[in-house]
């Protein structure tokens, strides 16, 4: 990468007991880039994402957004400083409609928005996901790929510089997978920066940029996603030759 990295992540540890779960981790992320984070079940992505984002304490290491270090900052504060991010298991307020949703997101980014003021920015980014005219609906009441959308929208509303994305597009069908993979190529035009965790190899291919490939808390691999994905070491650890 020529251009200085947005994300630097750097010799980061973090153990639960005796599993390691993350050992020795460096990558970095240039602005504008899509990273994937690959690996099998249990090779430590998800808690890559929480110690980026704040939600877990690493026990070593250094991770810097734009040359500020992020770890020992809270959660929300890493958020107002550009953090956004969705969930493996999807998180919406279910009682709440989406409108209402993505005006808690715009509550708690680094320019502060409520009520009218946060009014027509609610409606844009609910229209940008696919959610026009779904504003009063209750979040209970949207349909998976919707309840994903609408997360996506409220990670949006802090407009950061770095979106992580966990599993965004498990679990949908053809149809939805193509539509979700549309919008996120979409996001490039908004100079947003994605570091995404998935597993399904036609949204790596489309979408990323390079890709680091973890095993048992370990990188094993980092390159395009064509070369990662024809490495022997990634076949072996998690995809199998068939997907090769």
């Amino acid at each position: 990468m020529s251009a200085a990295p947005l994300l630097a992540v750097s010799g980061l540890v973090r153990n639960f007991g005796g599993l390691r779960a993350v050992h020795d981790l460096h990558f970095c992320v240039a602005p504008g880039e899509i990273v994937g984070l690959l690996g099998p079940n249990g090779s430590g992505k998800t808690t890559v994402l929480n110690l980026i984002s704040g939600a877990l304490a690493a026990d070593q290491g250094s991770v810097q957004l734009q040359g500020r270090e992020l770890l020992g900052v809270p959660a929300f504060r890493i958020a107002r400083l550009g953090v956004a991010r969705t969930f493996q298991l999807v998180r919406v307020f279910t009682s709440m409609s989406a409108r209402e949703n993505v005006a808690a997101g715009l509550a708690f980014g680094a320019q502060p928005r409520f009520g009218r003021a946060a009014h027509g920015r609610t409606e844009a980014l609910l229209e940008r996901v696919g959610l026009a005219g779904q504003a009063d609906r209750p979040a209970n009441e949207l349909t998976y790929i919707d309840q994903k959308r609408l997360e996506l929208a409220r990670a949006l509303a802090l407009a950061p510089a770095l979106l992580l994305l966990d599993e965004w597009l498990a679990g949908l069908n053809r149809g939805e997978l193509e539509a979700g993979i549309a919008l996120l190529r979409s996001l490039r035009s908004e100079t947003l920066t994605i570091l995404l965790v998935e597993h399904v190899m036609d949204a790596i291919r489309a979408l990323c940029d390079r890709c680091v490939v973890m095993s048992a808390g370990v990188r094993i691999a980092e390159g395009t996603p064509a070369a990662v994905l024809a490495d022997p070491a990634v076949v072996s650890a998690y995809l199998g030759a068939d997907d090769a």
